[in-house]
């Protein structure tokens, strides 16, 4: 049975999207990647010199072909600084998605959520493929939504913090309301975090100091993988109810008295 994920009519069979930054070594990278078969790469352009397309960089490991490659717009404090950046991962042809993530405060990294929705709106108005990374309020969700965003990113806790998803509930509500996908963005820390993300109903997970920061990168880019594929089908499995009190796992009828 076919569980695709569809954003903007691109068709995922992963739904682990990684980043690419702060691995030891190019070759960890490379194999984390591979053992993660995530099919979408996320990275800062500003890592990448682009006035000198000749130059090494990380892109030259990977088989590009093989990926979706969703340039993000970090390092950006205002919307200008933001369509910018965009502006110029379009220029490179590098991908048509952008991932609008605009920073309000230098000491939690929490998104600003006036200008990350006015960028998205300007950016989708310029025929972008958006993707905001946004805070967790369900409100600031459906206004990006309706702006035209393709996919919605709250991050579960501040980035490359590990502390997994802070407030489940209000996710819930945005993902309950979203008729786009629901990436969880930022804050995952363990496999754990992962397949809770996917059990309350996320489209996918993006992480990646979960993964880079992590002892054996290349190992937890395998247990992420297995964690989301794991969550995914509780979701669509459907957990039982909650109960306060016990209730016997074998029928009472018919036992030997």
């Amino acid at each position: 049975m076919t569980d695709s994920l569809i954003i903007a009519g691109k068709q995922f069979q992963s739904r682990l999207f990684l980043g690419t930054g702060k691995f030891s070594d190019l070759e960890i990278q490379t194999k984390a990647v591979d053992e993660s078969e995530s099919e979408v790469l996320t990275f800062a352009i500003r890592r990448l010199n682009l006035e000198n397309p000749d130059a090494p960089n990380f892109l030259e490991q990977l088989d590009l072909k093989r990926f979706t490659l969703l340039p993000n717009t970090a390092g950006a404090k205002t919307v200008d600084e933001a369509v910018r950046i965009a502006k110029l991962a379009k220029a490179s042809g590098l991908c048509d998605m952008i991932k609008v993530e605009i920073i309000g405060d230098d000491r939690t990294l929490l998104p600003d959520p006036i200008a990350t929705l006015e960028a998205t709106k300007r950016l989708v108005d310029e025929g972008f493929i958006v993707l905001p990374y946004t805070n967790d309020d369900p409100i600031l969700a459906k206004k990006l939504e309706e702006a035209g965003a393709a996919a919605i990113m709250p991050g579960a806790s501040p980035i490359g913090s590990g502390l997994g998803i802070l407030n489940s509930h209000y996710i819930q509500f945005i993902i309950e309301d979203a008729k786009v996908p629901v990436i969880i963005d930022a804050g995952i820390g363990s496999p754990a975090d992962a397949a809770f993300a996917m059990e309350l109903g996320a489209a996918g997970v993006l992480l990646n100091t979960a993964v880079s920061g992590a002892k054996d990168p290349v190992r937890m880019a395998r247990a992420m993988k297995l964690a989301i594929q794991a969550g995914r089908d509780g979701f669509l499995a459907g957990r039982i109810a909650r109960k306060r009190y016990a209730s016997a796992s074998s029928p009472l009828e018919g036992m030997i008295s």
